[in-house]
């Protein structure tokens, strides 16, 4: 039933909750979206609405703004690929730092606090002896998937992300991967490839070399399963085996405390909104 509710079956609950509360309406796409900034919202005064997509969340935000005339409407999307295309939100309407959520979560001190809870000690040690910080060998190894998606859109290609074996293609022991090795499991997922591969490795370095910003391209879900490989196939310890991507990305939401999401843009920007506007939005503990 999700799939058709509409940005104006959204804009309708609000507009009917509203005369019974004053206070500020925060718009989010989804589920996890929720769950993470309810632990941020002055609740007393901040109510979250799941728009269920970010279409609807896009659309509600700014008819609530101009067609209904209240300006105690605030939505958060993730870009997706949007940053990459040129394009940016306006106020009231905000989006997340890096591509998605997910990301923003990956890029604080959350990632930190994971790790610290599922790896051995000393095997972290060893790859970040050997390989470099976490953090960067997964950014580095998440990005060019993510913007074989973005050069997928662009020239329509419709390629398949769904279902990857990310093994196919990421060195367990080094958390890199291997630009042709994905190239190939993302054209044997797809049906009916327009490009070549030579042609989609070519295009993939010339948007690689263009890129300002990594965390842009890469997507949270990548990035996740790219860390459960590290941590089942090198770096976790025995509590960190029987995870799977959904309990990952839980328990990095969980670690995403009130001093990493302070840090941020998205919380800067929302707060001046806020502030601008004379309502509560946010309650940090310090």
């Amino acid at each position: 039933m999700r799939e058709f509710i509409t940005s104006d079956d959204i804009c309708n609950q609000i507009s009917m909750e509203r005369s019974v509360f004053r206070g500020t309406f925060l718009v989010v796409e989804g589920v996890t979206d929720e769950r993470l900034f309810e632990k941020f919202i002055d609740k007393d005064e901040v109510r979250i609405i799941e728009a269920h997509s970010k279409d609807n969340v896009r659309h509600a935000v700014k008819d609530m703004a101009s067609v209904r005339k209240d300006e105690r409407v605030i939505g958060i999307i993730d870009p997706d690929l949007d940053r990459l295309r040129g394009r940016r939100a306006n106020p009231p309407l905000f989006f997340t730092d890096c591509r998605d959520m997910e990301m923003m979560v990956i890029k604080s001190n959350a990632l930190q606090d994971v790790l610290d809870e599922y790896c051995d000690q000393e095997s972290l040690a060893k790859f970040t002896e050997t390989v470099g910080l976490v953090r960067d060998a997964l950014i580095s190894a998440s990005y060019p998937l993510g913007l074989l998606m973005y050069v997928s859109q662009m020239e329509g290609l419709n390629l398949s992300f769904k279902d990857l074996d990310f093994e196919r293609f990421i060195n367990p022991r080094t958390l890199s991967l291997n630009a042709g090795s994905m190239v190939d499991a993302v054209i044997f997922n797809s049906k009916n490839c327009r490009m070549g591969r030579k042609s989609l490795l070519q295009r993939l370095d010339r948007e690689a070399q263009s890129l300002e910003d990594q965390w842009d391209a890469a997507r949270g879900h990548d990035t996740v399963n790219i860390l459960l490989i590290g941590l089942k196939k090198n770096f976790g310890s025995f509590n960190s085996r029987g995870l799977n991507e959904g309990e990952l990305g839980g328990a990095l939401r969980l670690a995403f405390s009130d001093q990493c999401f302070v840090k941020t843009d998205l919380y800067k920007d929302t707060s001046r909104w806020a502030a601008e506007k004379g309502v509560s939005l946010w309650e940090i503990v310090s």
